[in-house]
């Protein structure tokens, strides 16, 4: 590297190109070291409408809790016609543990109507048509995009926000801001495994609350690590 990135100054508007390049290259290397070079989600699901309704379930809550309230909802409710045409009362009583299950609720069958409506009851494959869908933000379209598509796509959700900005690849705050400032610097071969690998470090190493600097596997390359 030109320069160890443990001295790269946090402000990413003084990195020269060659020096963030460096830096990206290194910290994607430590991340597949880590973590693998996979692409994995943790959602469990068996065909992309399953995965649909989990990342509207997700929204909010732990992938954990989705996966114990989606093994009985998808056998209460075995296809998008059954969703379509579900009482929302009794959908809201099937996710009830799941935060916000009031919107959930309306949003998931409002998402299933309209698949069945505008197209054929198959989950689209574009950006644009998934956002016409209710309940479906850029994140959402992006994890369906990229799990089922297999399209490079980055999901930024409040860990890649907030971890992305301690490593200096970008000072952006809106979602969709930091999504294409990320889109400029990261391989779009990393895209798609990039949002699992620092969710996975969010939740065990970077905390919000409390990072674990000091056994972070990428404190040398972190500008805002705690000394």
């Amino acid at each position: 590297m030109a320069e160890k990135s443990g001295k790269v100054k946090a402000d990413r508007k003084r990195y020269s190109k060659k020096e963030m390049q460096a830096h990206v290259l290194e910290v994607l290397r430590l991340l597949d070291e880590e973590y693998g070079a996979d692409d994995i989600i943790y959602l469990s699901h068996e065909n992309p409408w399953q995965l649909l309704i989990a990342v509207i379930l997700s929204a909010q809550c732990t992938d954990a809790r989705v996966n114990m309230v989606t093994p009985s909802l998808f056998r209460e409710f075995p296809d998008i016609r059954a969703f379509a045409e579900a009482d929302v009362e009794k959908l809201e009583e099937a996710i009830h543990s799941i935060g916000f299950f009031h919107a959930k609720a309306r949003n998931i069958i409002g998402c299933c109507r309209k698949l069945l409506e505008d197209f054929g009851g198959e989950v689209p494959d574009t950006m644009d048509e998934l956002l016409t869908l209710p309940g479906v933000g850029r994140k959402t379209a992006n994890v369906i995009l990229g799990n089922i598509y297999r399209k490079p796509s980055i999901v930024v959700d409040t860990h890649v926000k907030r971890i992305s900005k301690k490593l200096g690849f970008t000072e952006e705050t809106e979602p969709e801001k930091v999504e294409y400032a990320l889109m400029e610097i990261l391989p779009k071969g990393h895209w798609i495994r990039y949002n699992m690998q620092i969710i996975t470090l969010g939740r065990t190493v970077c905390t919000a609350r409390k990072p674990d600097c000091t056994h972070c596997f990428l404190r040398e390359e972190c500008p805002s690590r705690e000394a």
